[in-house]
């Protein structure tokens, strides 16, 4: 796939009317220190933004600093429609893949963390993933998360199968899932993975990375100041693709249709369709509710040739630019960080999903203060061995690059990986130099 340079152009337009709107954010159009309370926003639905609304309301407790929240579910869309109008929201809780695109979007201030209290519970590792190409802070690490491998267990233990080591076993678990009628109902109605396979913002690419990079694979790599090159096009990451497809290719093996489906349309673990999926941890409260914890069980990642890396992802704090109200920005970013907010937003009583994953305040342990090993498994496993995209850039328009290349490649088990890891390599860079990243 080759992205057309028209794109790339229209791209750079568009950042350089947005960094010089909201470079004027600082003139009569601004927000003034007391016109009003914090506005913050959320990317979330509305049971995740109960949880905010807890922790909003403890802030306002403790400071008394008023607060404007709104949970929004398609963020970017009026987050661009903000930043037209000059008058983005003083504080925003997003993707923090996100930050490259929003600082070279100019929606963002930097962050001095020297001035933060409580910059110190969180550590150096993390707090360097939320730096800019040039080196400034542009993010304030708030949650953190690591994939997990859901296992239906009473499926595996029925069958008398081992919670599985490798990919190996990892498959012969979804073929047996497939074809051994693991819920005892006479049919062949269950299958092995869950897979949001569809092109659409790159899903399949996101779902595909944790393998990419067991089998030693990678998708760009920095190279220098301000550079990076595309690496996608390896003997390793040929060896991912061919295990995935050889899900794909195998009946029963991937729920069919799901080169079409996006996480809002693969309900199948959930209905007890499927018996594995690799997703986030932030499924454990619905599945909970829905299967009962004891039907299915969270293991270590499976070992691919190279070990068993597995997607990072997380969320930060950003500080909108042309806001006025840097003191209120800070007190609220100090306090997310905290204990109190973190363990607020880890407990979600109220809700079906937490909005702190992996608390980012070093002082705290998420099996611990949940009383949950799950947690516990997937916290050692974001420690020890896993990997995020690259923030510091615009990642989006690879990430999609990356979905619709393997989405292409999967959609037929006689497809030449080659040619396809070839033409990858080919869209990765041309983005990379639209982006002015490529060496």
């Amino acid at each position: 796939m080759r992205i057309s340079p028209v794109r790339g152009v229209v791209a750079a337009l568009s950042a350089l009317v947005a960094v010089s709107a909201l470079n004027a954010c600082g003139g009569a159009d601004s927000k003034s220190a007391d016109s009003g309370p914090l506005e913050v926003w959320s990317r979330s639905a509305p049971d995740p933004a109960k949880t905010y609304e807890q922790i909003m309301a403890a802030f306002t407790k403790k400071t008394g600093i008023q607060v404007d929240y709104k949970g929004v579910i398609e963020f970017d869309t009026q987050l661009q429609a903000r930043a037209s109008s000059k008058d983005l929201p003083d504080v925003m809780i997003n993707d923090a893949g996100l930050l490259g695109a929003y600082q070279s979007q100019g929606y963002l201030t930097k962050i001095d963390k020297g001035t933060l209290a409580g910059a110190d519970q969180i550590t150096d590792e993390t707090w360097a993933q939320n730096q800019g190409l040039d080196g400034a802070t542009y993010g304030v690490p708030f949650s953190r998360q690591s994939f997990a491998t859901l296992i239906r267990s009473d499926w595996r233990k029925k069958l008398g199968l081992p919670q599985p080591k490798n990919w190996e076993e990892l498959a012969a678990l979804a073929n047996a899932f497939a074809t051994k009628d693991p819920d005892g109902n006479g049919k062949a109605d269950t299958y092995g993975m869950v897979v949001p396979g569809s092109s659409k913002k790159g899903y399949i690419g996101w779902w595909s990375a944790s393998y990419i990079w067991q089998a030693g694979g990678d998708i760009v790599e920095k190279t220098g100041d301000k550079q990076y090159k595309s690496v996608i096009n390896t003997p390793q990451t040929k060896t991912a693709l061919e295990w995935i497809r050889t899900q794909f290719c195998t009946p029963g093996n991937v729920v069919p249709g799901s080169l079409n489906l996006t996480t809002a349309e693969t309900p199948f673990f959930g209905e007890g369709k499927a018996g594995i999926y690799l997703t986030g941890p932030y499924t454990f409260n619905g599945y909970d509710k829905q299967l009962g914890k004891d039907k299915y069980e969270v293991v270590p990642m499976p070992k691919g040739p190279a070990g068993t890396t597995t997607l990072a992802e997380g969320e930060n704090i950003y500080f909108g630019a042309g806001s006025k109200k840097a003191d209120q920005q800070k007190a609220l970013a100090e306090f997310l960080i905290s204990p109190e907010a973190q363990q607020i937003g880890m407990a979600a009583t109220t809700t079906d999903q937490p909005v702190v994953r992996i608390p980012v305040n070093k002082t705290l342990d998420a099996g611990a203060v949940r009383k949950d090993p799950r947690w516990t498994l997937v916290q050692d496993e974001y420690t020890k061995d896993s990997k995020s995209f690259v923030w510091a850039i615009n990642f989006q328009p690879i990430r999609q690059a990356l979905g619709e290349g393997i989405n292409r490649m999967m959609s037929s088990c006689t497809s030449d990986l080659a040619a396809g890891l070839t033409s990858l390599d080919t869209a990765i860079t041309a983005e990379l130099k639209s982006q002015d990243l490529a060496e």
